[in-house]
């Protein structure tokens, strides 16, 4: 038997005006999932559990058994995981944004957060900026290491594991003095590394070209989401089968490695709506060709979309993974000769409306080549949610798949 689970981040939405009161999934021309979903058992689930932040680690920990309430210690550490650094007993891991702030303010706590992405800005305009911060601000304790576009890493000895940072991509729009750091709960360190950031970074050449090309700088960095060092069991000894991780986001990848599976990197996947979806596609083939038993694709895209506010980019990301990602690697599995599982579902829903994760149950279809099921004409929210199928608990799905 082999699995196939396809993680179309974000990909759950409301409804939206400019789509005549659709949501991308039902704009979105996608009649690879909406053929299988009709054949498959469908119906809406819980992975971010009650109380917990709607975030991607904690959602695809869970849709990859492993209960987020148990095993979450923030995505930090799982980027660093992947990023290949060494986490010692003492050092806390932080994401760190290069985002983009207004300029025109006197003060850093009157400017506005206008992208937590800076524009999607490129790893090696990014690397630059962090050597230069680097510069300026590593010292003993404390060292910045470059990830992908805007998202890095801070590594900082016996910093707060717990400490409560807001989330850049929540406060898109809004005045940053509300949401920084602060000096009376610990933060003051914190809110001195972000000041001294935007002194070395405004008036930086890579930004100072951004600008002359039309694109926003990345005039500052954010600190969230901090956390130790992470542990997780091995996939294959929780299930018995070969796994393996296909994504261009270093979380995921993270996860991956922590749980001993197969991480593949795929050229060209950028973690936007012009990610490499064929190079996934043959990626996930390879994986099943050299024995892998699960494979699992996750694409960022719809995500980067909702909290970028795209419409039009979010259905066509959606349209993408259906045509690119799904069609094939079902008629390879198809045609392999084999029985086969595939699961669709997103993590948890981006609404374009908020531009941020919010906590909602998610449309999932689980296709059987043994076993077809009756289900709805078209795989959205709507159907989904109309089903008697409700799983509240998402970290179970993959007994239901694998199990059966």
């Amino acid at each position: 038997m082999k699995y196939f689970v396809l993680i179309p981040d974000g990909m759950a939405d409301r409804p939206i005006p400019e789509l005549s009161g659709k949501t991308p999934m039902e704009a979105a021309k996608k009649p690879n999932m909406d053929a299988l979903c009709k054949k498959s058992l469908c119906g809406t689930v819980l992975n971010v559990p009650v109380g917990m932040v709607p975030e991607s680690d904690t959602a695809n920990l869970a849709i990859l058994s492993y209960n987020p309430a148990v095993y979450s210690k923030g995505r930090s550490p799982l980027e660093a995981m992947s990023m290949g650094l060494t986490m010692a007993d003492d050092d806390t891991a932080i994401r760190c944004n290069i985002v983009s702030i207004s300029e025109d303010e006197d003060r850093y706590e009157d400017r506005i957060m206008l992208d937590h992405s800076s524009d999607e800005i490129t790893t090696e305009e990014a690397d630059e900026l962090i050597k230069a911060l680097n510069a300026g601000l590593a010292n003993e304790q404390r060292h910045l290491y470059t990830g992908v576009s805007y998202r890095h890493c801070l590594l900082w000895k016996n910093a707060s594991q717990t400490y409560n940072f807001n989330r850049p991509h929540d406060i898109i729009g809004r005045r940053i003095g509300d949401y920084l750091p602060r000096e009376d709960d610990g933060g003051r360190e914190f809110l001195e590394f972000q000041k001294k950031s935007y002194e070395i970074l405004e008036n930086h050449p890579v930004n100072v070209a951004r600008r002359a090309k039309g694109l926003r700088p990345g005039n500052s960095a954010w600190l969230w989401s901090p956390g130790a060092k992470p542990a997780l069991p091995s996939f294959r000894e929780k299930w018995g089968i070969n796994g393996a991780i296909i994504s261009a986001v270093d979380l995921i990848k993270g996860i991956g490695i922590c749980a001993g599976m197969k991480v593949v990197d795929v050229e060209g996947a950028t973690g936007n709506y012009r990610t490499n979806y064929t190079g996934k596609a043959d990626a996930a083939i390879k994986c099943f060709e050299e024995g892998a038993d699960f494979v699992y694709v996750h694409v960022e895209a719809p995500d980067e979309c909702g909290h970028r506010g795209e419409t039009e980019y979010k259905v066509l990301s959606v349209e993408k993974i259906d045509s690119l990602i799904l069609g094939p690697v079902y008629e390879y599995l198809k045609n392999s000769g084999e029985d086969f599982r595939i699961l669709v579902l997103p993590d948890h829903p981006t609404p374009i409306e908020i531009r941020t994760h919010s906590h909602e149950y998610v449309p999932f279809f689980m296709y059987d080549s043994r076993k077809e099921e009756k289900g709805p004409e078209t795989y959205n929210e709507k159907t989904a949610a109309a089903l008697p199928t409700v799983i509240d608990d998402g970290s179970t799905l993959l007994d239901l798949m694998i199990k059966g």
